[in-house]
């Protein structure tokens, strides 16, 4: 029973998976449907968590707009993710970022791996 749960769920995985980590920058290219057209929207903030593994795997990205934090996560196989594009990388000192819902601001950025 394992094993056919096993294979459908390889079946359904996507092969080429951006890598990216905990504290990067990303851009989600989300897929959406308007009526009977589909277009992408990009979706940019920080990745603050990564949950699970295989085809359960999530990744949960935080932003600001308008002034409100907002946070969605997302399943790295959906067919609804176009693209994850890494726009800078971060250098974290933790595996969950969940204390920068309290911060505001330069004290919410995260030291970035390009300038050390």
């Amino acid at each position: 029973m394992a094993n056919i749960i096993d294979q459908i769920e390889k079946e359904n995985m996507k092969e080429n998976v951006a890598s990216f980590g905990i504290g990067d920058t990303v851009k989600v290219g989300v897929k959406i449907k308007e009526g009977d057209k589909e277009r992408v929207q990009a979706y940019e903030g920080v990745v603050i968590s990564k949950k699970n593994g295989g085809i359960r795997e999530t990744f949960t990205v935080r932003k600001i707009s308008n002034g409100v934090g907002v946070e969605r996560t997302f399943p790295v196989h959906s067919p609804l993710i176009a693209s994850v594009e890494v726009v800078r990388k971060g250098m974290p000192k933790r595996a969950k970022l969940y204390y920068i819902r309290d911060l505001t601001g330069k004290a919410a950025k995260i030291k970035s791996a390009d300038n050390k």
